[in-house]
């Protein structure tokens, strides 16, 4: 029988490293393991007791797939297993920037300027002569009648969002815009500000989802 390479064995000064591939299949690392532990690796897992960890690389598994290769493993007396591990999942580093959400209870009264890296959640108001600036998205759980900058280094596909749209001045990216006299409308939704085609525009929170699952939407300028 030829021998596979899904698992690779290496000594260590606790024991043994069971390296796992993460790409194939779960049922063929089972079968090679099994095959390796009877055939072909039965020199180097003699001795009286051997210390076993197993490393899983970015597979992720259940505990009843980790039960399926502890199993296997015991079947041979003498070994005793320490840990089966999977690596912790790799995040994005884009990613994790844009998931980075700050949450400020406050007001932000004239004269003020908040800044954050990622997105923010405003509840208060943001009074004429205060500034929000961050990287993502701004929330904004009362009134906005102050400067709010979204997308501060140029993203694109960020908004802002607010309970009651008075703006003195919107921003995001390099896209700066005041509001036009059709949105003094009094109306109690909320609403928030894209950009589309390059240009501002704002519509009710209620659509939103249209925005972000039509990706297209979102252009530069």
């Amino acid at each position: 029988m030829t021998e596979r390479q899904h698992i690779i064995i290496k000594g260590v000064k606790e024991g043994l490293v069971f390296l796992l591939d993460d790409k194939c299949e779960f049922s063929t690392l089972l079968d090679e393991l099994q095959y390796k532990l009877e055939k072909t690796h039965q020199q180097l897992l003699t001795g009286p007791l051997v210390h076993i960890q197993v490393k899983l690389g970015a597979r992720q598994v259940t505990e009843d797939d980790k039960d399926r290769i502890k199993n296997v493993i015991r079947s041979q007396g003498n070994l005793m297993i320490q840990s089966v591990e999977s690596d912790a999942p790799k995040v994005d580093s884009q990613q994790e920037k844009q998931s980075n959400l700050q949450v400020l209870t406050s007001i932000v009264r004239s004269g003020q300027t908040y800044e954050h890296d990622g997105d923010l959640l405003l509840i208060g108001d943001l009074n004429p002569g205060g500034t929000l600036l961050c990287t993502g998205d701004i929330y904004v759980l009362g009134a906005l009648r102050g400067t709010a900058h979204a997308g501060v280094g140029g993203r694109t596909d960020v908004i802002i969002a607010t309970s009651f749209m008075r703006p003195t001045q919107l921003r995001i990216a390099d896209v700066i815009s005041r509001p036009p006299e059709e949105w003094m409308t009094g109306d109690a939704a909320m609403e928030f500000a894209f950009l589309s085609e390059g240009r501002m525009q704002i519509d009710k929170l209620a659509q939103l989802f249209r925005v972000r699952h039509n990706p297209i939407m979102f252009k530069g300028v």
